[in-house]
């Protein structure tokens, strides 16, 4: 049976900087563009704070009631552990859901982009039908556009477009990074319970293309996020290339990667992926930072 400490630990390696990083990677960007509201992005923290953590809740239950987790290595969860009733992590979930929709209306009103309205309900739909519902998307193996998409182009554009109402190509160019590697981080998690998930009928990405070549994936992504900072810089102000900082996390957890570790190995891979992803993300806000003194 999990303990909270276990269920907080496995949490804290997935959420906190999948949440944090798209934001701080925004106001950067929207800080460049010369307008970024610390209230606007404090809001916008909240929003991807609560989303994610409603993610985790939600694929916590869903995986849970469904058996997938009956075989997971790593932190346990709530559910599939025994350790909570599955109602209650569903209400959570939406608990969180609910959070993140209101500082998301908080921004709309205070910023006036009524039409990014439709984008949070669609990120609230995308982050429940990830693992729940009939037809979950994440066992078919589309789990990591649905990230790409909404933890990378949606979350750091739609911060820099919250503060200062532009996007731009640096702004699209650092979400394509950002989306990779958060896309890195759940491909560590899924090569880490390829077995698992196997045995339970979960087809992730992962899954269908087997062992070695999930191994690569990683560090392809890696290397796209690498030159993705080399872009931003050519196109802000060099000083954003300490985004490759980045690097410090990522290029020990390739060779881990690459070297063939398994199960809990894995673990310290998944918490440097994470610390890249938001090493990123703060590099270009420091470089934007020092061009501006």
């Amino acid at each position: 049976m999990a303990t909270a400490s276990e269920w907080l630990e496995g949490a804290r390696l997935r959420t906190f900087p999948t949440a944090i990083s798209p934001v701080v990677a925004g106001t950067a960007i929207a800080w460049w563009h010369g307008r970024a509201p610390l209230g606007i992005a404090a809001l916008c923290l909240v929003v991807a704070l609560a989303l994610v953590i409603g993610v985790n809740f939600a694929n916590d239950y869903s995986d849970g009631v469904r058996g997938s987790d009956e075989n997971r290595v790593g932190p346990q969860r709530l559910v599939g552990s025994g350790a909570a009733n599955p109602s209650a992590v569903k209400r959570a979930a939406f608990a969180c859901f609910a959070v993140s929709a209101l500082a998301g209306l908080v921004a709309v009103l205070v910023t006036g982009h009524w039409w990014l309205l439709i984008v949070g309900v669609a990120c609230i739909l995308a982050a429940w039908f990830y693992t729940g519902g009939r037809h979950p998307y994440g066992y078919l193996g589309l789990g990591e556009i649905f990230v790409f998409v909404f933890f990378g182009l949606v979350a750091v554009g739609g911060t820099s477009y919250l503060l200062s109402a532009r996007v731009g190509a640096p702004g699209w160019l650092t979400a394509a990074g950002i989306g990779v590697l958060a896309c890195a981080v759940l491909v560590t998690n899924n090569l880490r319970d390829i077995v698992g998930d196997t045995a339970s009928g979960k087809r992730t990405l992962e899954t269908r293309i087997g062992d070695r070549a999930t191994r690569v994936l990683y560090a392809v992504l890696v290397g796209v996020a690498a030159l993705t900072v080399v872009g931003v810089a050519a196109l802000t102000t060099w000083w954003a290339l300490l985004g490759l900082a980045c690097l410090v996390f990522l290029a020990p957890a390739c060779r881990v990667i690459l070297g063939g570790a398994r199960g809990m190995a894995l673990v310290a891979t998944l918490k440097n992926t994470g610390l890249g992803e938001l090493c990123y993300a703060l590099g270009i806000l420091a470089g934007v930072a020092i061009s501006m003194i």
